[in-house]
């Protein structure tokens, strides 16, 4: 059980990221083409890679599952979470827009008792408000936030939280990989739906910058966007795996505070690729989520290792 712990957590490092790396690929597309041809490249992209993994782990009879309603259910709300995500990122300052969604660690644990049935902690409480502490000093959320597309993100998160617990649940007989196949099929269907909506519509402009980004016609992109679009497929098929594979092998409210270390990298990356000096307070709150994140570690650790019948009481 410890063992599926540590790799659940680990698994959901990497994988938040691997997913952060989109966020300032799809930021600066975003002024340029819709959102759904860039999810549309995207998912074309990833298609091929997820087939063989599919074909390599499970086999490809396991894509025919007989969970394939809640299979396509979850795929559903995150295209739906990381659709409003998207569009929240083309109006907002990044960090505000990552800020909002890093709520979704918080919606995770609340909603980790009454949907799977799991214990709640105290130490993994502590470990979340340390978490978010950390968020705030880190991103000093500004007036920014409050354009309506704060709750874009907002609602992203939500979305995204419920989506791991299902994950969590339907675990027990789908792999991460058949998972991510689902979603990265609804992610294509979706999009191709959403912008022929759209077109038939004759909906082609918005004065928002989240609304023109939904609803401005598709366009052939230069090779150098493109090639921007189809990396996020790749980034795409190895996060979402990496994602569900986390909450299919820890409880959600032992790995769901992991979720915050993707707060670390946008300032990351903004120094490597734009010559952005991180804040004393960005340095300050990556040390309470780091800080936090191993004290969850270690809480866990010592809970695994109590008496054989608290174990037996444990859900997961």
């Amino acid at each position: 059980m410890q063992n599926r712990i540590v790799l659940g957590m680990a698994s959901l490092c990497l994988g938040v990221l691997v997913f952060s790396l989109q966020d300032p690929l799809i930021k600066a597309v975003s002024g340029t083409y819709p959102v759904t041809e860039v999810m549309a490249i995207r998912s074309i992209v990833a298609l091929p890679i997820l087939l063989v993994l599919v074909h390599v782990d499970v086999g490809l009879s396991a894509i025919f599952s007989k969970r394939f309603r809640m299979l396509t259910m979850r795929a559903l709300i995150l295209f739906t979470s990381y659709t409003v995500y998207y569009l929240a990122i083309a109006a907002l300052p990044l960090a505000d827009a990552v800020a909002l969604y890093f709520m979704a660690p918080l919606f995770i644990m609340a909603l980790a008792g009454p949907y799977l049935g799991e214990r709640v902690a105290w130490q993994t409480l502590v470990t979340v408000m340390v978490g978010m502490l950390g968020v705030l000093v880190m991103l000093r959320p500004g007036a920014g936030l409050f354009d309506w597309a704060a709750l874009l993100s907002l609602a992203s998160a939500v979305l995204y939280g419920f989506s791991q617990l299902m994950a969590r649940k339907i675990g027990d007989t789908e792999s991460s990989t058949v998972m991510a196949f689902y979603q990265n099929g609804v992610y294509l269907l979706g999009a191709a739906l959403v912008a022929g909506l759209f077109w038939l519509a004759g909906i082609a402009h918005a004065t928002h910058p989240s609304l023109e980004f939904l609803v401005r016609p598709w366009i052939w992109p230069t090779t150098i966007d493109f090639l921007k679009m189809a990396t996020c497929g790749f980034v795409a098929s190895a996060g979402m795996i990496l994602l569900s594979q986390a909450y299919r092998l820890a409880p959600a409210n032992s790995v769901a505070t992991f979720e915050y270390t993707g707060i670390i990298w946008s300032p990351l990356w903004g120094f490597l690729f734009f010559a952005e000096v991180p804040r004393s307070t960005t340095v300050i709150g990556a040390a309470l989520i780091i800080g936090a994140g191993l004290f969850a570690l270690n809480a866990s650790r010592r809970r695994s290792s109590g008496p054989a019948i608290a174990a037996t009481c444990d859900p997961a």
